[in-house]
């Protein structure tokens, strides 16, 4: 078996994506192909590169398209923003203390609730944890895991730039060796589907992709990282969250 279909099979990629993620590893050089399945050390891991592929492509209508992978193993598991060490949302007192922990997610659940009209600004323009404890979340998804499941049953598949996180180079440095891979990925995809894809791009080196020939067929939606807490004042996402309802159960 060649370093490509080690590297799709070890991931456990969905049939339908398997032609198309082969073609687009053409364009990473085989060395470094090969490095990632002898070299164990970097996230989030040969089980989990390509983990975001998991779900089918024809029901694909977004591709979010992130940064890196997190710096901590019970963290990364390949899918853009899925921290896989948080487990509940909510808390008593708001958030919860891992959400709390995690910046970026926090930001983005933060977004989600005012966008769907759970909750509004305080008198200081924030959303204090003493505001989303006072909300009823009876009806709202309770786990990370569900989030990411709302996620998916609205077609979103969720991909990290740099899919690779190496203790020994920085991330823009790795993300020169998945350029290429991008570019014919987003192509390839364009030419698959008979509807359009939307790409959603957050932070300064998935935004760096918007210059790339092959993004555009597509519609856009660039945004800074939510790790900013400008993100929650972002008027696209805020409508975009508002279509989605990402915390409910449809």
């Amino acid at each position: 078996m060649d370093s490509i279909q080690t590297l799709i099979s070890k991931s456990k990629v969905h049939p339908e994506w398997q032609a198309l993620l082969g073609e687009a590893l053409l364009n990473v050089g085989p060395d470094y192909r090969q490095q990632l399945i002898d070299d164990s050390n970097w996230l989030p891991g040969i089980d989990n590169l390509f983990s975001a592929f998991r779900r089918d492509l024809q029901n694909t209508r977004y591709l979010l398209i992130g940064e890196s992978p997190y710096p901590r193993k019970d963290s990364a598991n390949g899918i853009a923003f899925y921290d896989a060490a948080v487990s509940d949302l909510w808390s008593e007192s708001g958030l919860s203390k891992s959400v709390n922990r995690a910046t970026s997610m926090r930001n983005i659940l933060k977004t989600a609730l005012l966008a769907e009209g759970h909750l509004q600004r305080n008198e200081d323009g924030k959303i204090s944890q003493a505001s989303i404890a006072e909300v009823d979340k009876k009806k709202l998804i309770q786990t990370m895991p569900k989030l990411f499941d709302n996620l998916h049953q609205r077609g979103f598949l969720m991909l990290n730039a740099t899919p690779v996180l190496h203790p020994q180079r920085k991330p823009a440095k790795e993300a020169l060796f998945w350029k290429g891979f991008l570019q014919s990925l987003l192509a390839l995809l364009a030419a698959s589907l008979d509807h359009q894809i939307t790409l959603i791009l957050w932070g300064k080196i998935a935004e760096s992709i918007n210059t790339l020939p092959a993004t555009k067929p597509y519609r856009k939606l660039v945004s800074e990282h939510p790790y900013n807490i400008s993100f929650i004042d972002n008027s696209e996402m805020l409508d975009l969250f508002t279509e989605l309802r990402i915390l409910t159960t449809r």
